[in-house]
């Protein structure tokens, strides 16, 4: 059974970074995820991509709140994907999550994620 294993979030003021790790584990051999991504919650919201990495082109999809100050990462020999937050705004303030799927077509679209991890917090003061 996948699990995915979230860490580094805090509290900062605005303007400040923050860096999430999300850790995979219990693919089984011979299996690959194909994407792994990350979704925030805020109170009373529904969840909200904010990037993806498709694992087998090394390639990252970013959405639009988080072009230009977040950037997503992988290190494939440790199974971690990587969320760096610069330039924090208030309103990056939520619940993060990481999610994987085993299927091809990575999106931002949190319906399309089989495995999620229970989530780290982040909380930008202003």
């Amino acid at each position: 059974q996948v699990q995915l294993v979230e860490s580094g979030g805090g509290s900062v003021q605005s303007g400040g970074s923050l860096r999430l790790s999300c850790a995979a584990s219990g693919v089984a051999s011979g299996y690959r995820l194909s994407c792994m991504g990350w979704f925030r919650q805020a109170p009373g919201k529904e969840h909200e991509g904010i990037g993806t990495a498709v694992i087998g082109i090394s390639r990252t999809l970013l959405s639009d709140s988080a072009k230009g100050r977040f950037t997503i990462s992988r290190d494939n020999a440790k199974n971690t994907l990587y969320l760096q937050m610069n330039s924090l705004k208030p309103e990056d303030t939520g619940m993060y999550y990481c999610a994987a799927r085993f299927s091809d077509g990575c999106s931002l679209v949190s319906s399309d994620y089989n495995y999620w991890g229970q989530g780290t917090q982040v909380t930008v003061s202003s």
